[in-house]
Order: C-alpha cells, then structure tokens, then sequence
C-alpha cells in the first residue's frame, strides 16, 4: 500500500454520526436520508431524532435499512440534536436538518480536515441554496464573500463528538439561535473553528422551516468569513 493509499484508508475508519433531527417532516425527510447514505466517506452511522411527529416521519426512516430511529416527546431541535449526540458512537458528529440534503463530499471534506489537524475542533463550509414556493426569507442576503446565499450556515458544522459534550450541546432552551450560541462557546472556550472553501451543505427553503423568519447575520460568522478570505490569500501568495 503507497503513502497515499494508506492516508485514504486512516481518513475512512474513524466512525462519523450524522443527526437528523425531524419534525412532521415526511415530505423532504427520504431525501435527506439519501443524501447522507450517499456519501463517499465510511464508516457513517444515520441517526434521525423525531421530535414529536404526528405524520408519518417513522414510515420513512423505517423503509431505509440501518438508519436509527429515536423518538421522543416534543422537545425542539435542540434538544432532539442533543440526543442525538448522547446516543451518538461515532468520533465526529455532522447536522443535517430534515429539509436539508448535503453532497456526498461533505463528509470527507470536513471530516477529513479533523482527522488531518488534531488542533481543530469544528468545520463549516459553504452552503447551496434552492428556493421552493414561499420564496427565500427576507433576512436571506448575498454573501460578500462568494456572492452566493448566506455562504456559511453555523449549521453546516460537523464537529468532534468530544467538544460537543464538553460544552453541553445545544442549548435546548433556546428556540432561535441555538446554533450561533453554540458556535460562540466554542470560542469562547477555545475551541478551534475552521471553514473549507466547498459547498457541504444543500438548504432548501419552502417558506415552513423554522428557521424561516429569524435574522442569522451574526459577528461570529463575519469573523470565520474573514478567517477563509485570509487563507485564500494566503494560498494566492504562496502559488504566486
């Protein structure tokens, strides 16, 4: 085995769970689930918390083999995030909202970036958005950056399993900005956060998320932005 093909193989053999945390979401749910058994990075474990749901969300986790179900009474994302990380055996642990689908590169971009620098605790990157009817939400601009929608979502983060039960999770009595609170802990703790320069997350928008009418610019994510565009200037120079 060459020096390369062997860094492919320690890259696929540290487990990764994926949480999905549902809520009446049997429409968009089977093509979350795909997406994230479609990725090109192994071994990955497919945990979806259903929070709740009066509609036929089970049916679909159950039709895909392997997938873990949990159920709980209604809690909110975060909390059914949490439990997915309690119940989680995987070293690194992704988020993928149920209206939600991500490329199959995600994981072997972000993950591979944690295994590769032991220093870093989180990933972000990039997001694609597609707009379904009740169009896009007003707070939803051009990213300075890249030009595109909201170019890097605090919920693209894929994390080690370690960090997020050192800080505690999500805070589950939040029900708006759990995820930027999370973020701002793990740098106020120290936590190294780092963002790739791809497209890891694909975010529909139908007018029902519960994300839909909250604002998301925060200080936090100018700063990682900043942090990306002095890299990439960086990595001019050196090939220039």
């Amino acid at each position: 085995m060459n020096a390369s093909a062997a860094g492919a193989h320690r890259r696929r053999e540290r487990l990764t769970s994926v949480v999905i945390a549902a809520y009446n979401a049997e429409r968009t749910l089977g093509a979350t689930i795909e997406s994230v058994l479609s990725q090109d990075y192994e071994p990955v474990e497919t945990i979806v918390v259903d929070d709740g749901s009066t509609d036929g969300t089970a049916g679909v986790v159950r039709s895909f083999a392997g997938v873990r179900y949990l159920r709980q009474e209604r809690a909110g994302p975060s909390a059914a995030r949490n439990r997915g990380v309690a119940e989680a055996r995987g070293d690194f642990v992704a988020f993928v909202d149920a209206d939600d689908e991500v490329p199959s590169t995600k994981l072997s971009l972000q993950v591979g970036l944690l295994i590769a620098r032991p220093e870093v605790g989180c990933v972000l990157g990039r997001q694609a958005v597609s707009v379904e009817e009740g169009g896009a939400p007003a707070w939803l601009g051009h990213d300075p950056m890249f030009g595109d929608f909201a170019g890097i979502p605090l919920m693209s983060l894929v994390a080690r399993r370690a960090t997020l039960l050192e800080l505690g999770g999500f805070d589950p009595a939040l029900r708006v900005a759990e995820d930027r609170d999370l973020l701002v802990r793990m740098r106020e703790h120290g936590i190294r956060i780092e963002v790739v320069d791809q497209v890891v997350l694909l975010r529909r928008f139908h007018g029902g998320n519960l994300t839909f009418d909250r604002p998301e610019s925060h200080p936090l994510l100018r700063s990682l932005k900043a942090k990306l565009d002095r890299g990439r200037d960086e990595a001019s120079a050196e090939s220039g």
